[in-house]
């Protein structure tokens, strides 16, 4: 069976299709935020299939995974922390926004340093305590129930998870303040018809 060669568009009918827009080079940056990105989603996946493959086997076959209950309770803190890298930098998490939607843009900005100042501090203070917890941990020898593996290598991985959202909120701000065009229009009010 022949296939008919595709049909090439000139004149007019070539100049009505939407042009692609020139791509934008990908600094470091944005590639240490995919990567941290892609950590969160390979946790929500680990989380996710620990708790179907643990349910459907308990269901089914009445067996149990051993230290199931202890991998899906740290695995689901590493997530929460990796999660919170994933959605500082970028702003893309839950917002109230009624102050900030009728301010306008000066004060819009001053709002945005702020709150991203105030996170910046309290992410701060959490991967300090975060940290002397993987250190006594570490010290305690506490072990999970079953296998008798040691917790704190979990606990180090959620502080990394940690130490990355620090990193990257205090970039946030750094550009916030010096480079506030490299974010654009933030928010685009849509009436609620």
């Amino acid at each position: 069976m022949q296939t008919a060669a595709p049909e090439r568009l000139t004149g007019d009918r070539a100049a009505d299709l939407p042009r692609a827009a020139p791509a934008t080079p990908r600094g470091p940056m944005s590639w240490f935020i995919d990567f941290i990105e892609l950590v969160a989603a390979t946790f929500v996946g680990l989380v996710a299939a620990d708790i179907f493959i643990s349910v459907m086997l308990r269901y089914f076959f009445r067996v149990q995974i051993p230290d199931a209950y202890d991998f899906g309770r740290l695995l689901l803190g590493i997530l929460i922390f990796w999660g919170i890298a994933a959605t500082s930098y970028r702003g893309t998490h839950i917002t109230v926004d009624l102050l900030y939607a009728n301010a306008g843009p000066r004060l819009q900005r001053c709002i945005d340093v702020f709150a991203t100042l105030v996170l910046l501090f309290v992410v701060t203070v959490h991967t300090y305590t975060l940290y002397d917890k993987v250190s006594s941990t570490r010290a305690a020898h506490v072990l999970t129930f079953d296998l008798r593996l040691p917790t704190w290598p979990f606990f180090l991985v959620a502080w990394i998870g940690d130490v990355s959202a620090v990193v990257l909120i205090a970039i946030r701000t750094y550009r916030l303040i010096f480079q506030p065009d490299e974010f654009g229009a933030r928010y685009q009010i849509k009436p609620v018809e």
